[in-house]
């Protein structure tokens, strides 16, 4: 016999980012087409409304354009005051050259958010954060949320519960979107969740307060993108938001060495007036993030979604846990909550991240390489410049890099497109090109 939710089952949510709200949304939205009366809980002690660590969720903040139109599609459009610029184009670094990018479509649909009240420097809150309009979503639905943090859950006659200083709560399904920058994973080992965690690195983000006008002017409504050859380092990137820059590093355990070795390149300091001093912002953070799975996020009434269990690698990790919350959702409503019903119907759906991300770590690997080669990194420079100085020609490396730097599109889906002969052809006729233009260049200085 099947474990299912009923009318009256109470279920519990820890966390209530991105992947906890979207998940109580679609929870009591299903559950209402089926005229199921469920009590829903949110656990989350964070007030995403206050600036500063208060309401922060330590994120880069870009919604891509694939999950603006997933969202649109649900009925949710978030709303201009959740969205401090549209991203329209980003600009390309090596450590020589710089080059803009359009968006291939020519739309502003990449939307650059503040996950809280917005950096612990802010002057005056006039933007909203993406976690708290999403828990207000998962509010109007009917959940309950709970400003407290939980400490410690165990069992009640075979249901979970969450159990708080002044009482204890039972659930019939408890739901972990936890993210990995909190004890949430000890909370679920208690329960004994036969789970390997997933596994972590540090990432680095610093909020730059320039104000909207100097960045207006100098940026734009354009993402900056760095691929500079400095070890460890995958991708770095510098977000318009509002008054402020998000400066976000990404790769292997990042320090304070990559730190300042990124912020003394010379293709970070042409994005600048000469005039400024770089530092970085009042308000930084070295969150850690999910770089592999955990390796089971299930077992009879006890699921895990988001961060503390599979997403994105690097890239759009609020579509990640889109899709995750409403799979489950879906499972719980539909199927039942037992391991079966999550393995049957969550299951793919979590295991196609895992092994998209799979495709990502080759691509970053391959990356890395071509930042070593230098004729190989012209060659990606100049195949993007002549695609973006042709508007009718087919813009193969644009596509692939816009994919790739934004999260817009799958990893196995760009790694398949950078195997197509024109591609390889191109890029290897532009490199051979921009090797002989070297070697060339080499002869002449040793003539001289």
């Amino acid at each position: 016999m099947g474990i299912a939710l009923e009318d009256g089952s109470r279920v519990g949510v820890i966390g209530g980012g991105p992947a906890g709200s979207l998940f109580a949304h679609f929870l009591l939205s299903f559950a209402e087409r089926m005229e199921l009366d469920l009590s829903v809980d949110v656990y989350e002690p964070r007030d995403f409304t206050k600036p500063g660590p208060a309401g922060c969720n330590m994120c880069g903040g870009i919604v891509s354009e694939s999950l603006v139109q997933a969202l649109a599609i649900e009925g949710i459009a978030l709303p201009s005051g959740i969205v401090q610029r549209g991203i329209d184009s980003y600009v390309l670094h090596t450590d020589t050259e710089s080059l803009r990018i359009d968006t291939p479509l020519r739309e502003k649909r990449i939307a650059a958010v503040h996950r809280g009240g917005g950096p612990g420097d802010i002057k005056e809150i006039k933007w909203g954060g993406l976690d708290g309009y999403l828990l207000t979503l998962a509010r109007n639905r009917g959940a309950k949320v709970v400003a407290a943090r939980v400490s410690e859950v165990g069992w009640d006659d075979g249901r979970p519960q969450v159990r708080l200083p002044d009482r204890a709560e039972t659930y019939d399904l408890l739901v972990g979107a936890t993210g990995v920058n909190s004890g949430g994973w000890q909370l679920f080992e208690a329960l004994g969740l036969p789970s390997k965690r997933c596994e972590t690195t540090r990432a680095y983000i610093t909020e730059l307060n320039l104000g909207n006008e100097a960045i207006t002017r100098h940026f734009g409504s354009a993402m900056h993108m760095f691929l500079l050859n400095i070890p460890r380092l995958d991708c770095a990137a510098i977000i318009p938001k509002g008054n402020f820059l998000t400066v976000c590093l990404l790769g292997r355990d990042i320090d304070n060495a990559l730190i300042s070795a990124f912020f003394q390149n010379p293709a970070l300091k042409r994005c600048f007036p000469s005039t400024w001093n770089l530092a970085e912002g009042a308000c930084h953070c070295a969150p850690k993030i999910n770089i592999r799975e955990a390796s089971r996020p299930f077992m009879d009434r006890v699921v895990l979604l988001g961060d503390c269990g599979a997403t994105r690698l690097y890239k759009d990790g609020i579509g990640a846990a889109y899709r995750s919350a409403k799979a489950v959702a879906r499972t719980a409503i539909f199927s039942g909550i037992s391991a079966q019903d999550f393995r049957r119907h969550y299951w793919p759906l979590y295991r196609s991240i895992a092994t998209d991300n799979r495709f990502g770590w080759l691509i970053f690997s391959v990356v890395h390489q071509i930042k070593a080669v230098h004729p190989l990194l012209r060659g990606v420079m100049r195949m993007s410049a002549k695609e973006q100085a042709a508007p009718d020609t087919v813009r193969r490396m644009s596509i692939v890099l816009w994919d790739m730097f934004t999260g817009s599109a799958p990893y196995r889906e760009i790694f398949a497109r950078t195997l197509d002969p024109r591609f390889l052809g191109r890029l290897a006729w532009e490199s051979a090109r921009a090797l002989g233009s070297r070697t060339l260049a080499t002869e002449e200085v040793a003539h001289e």
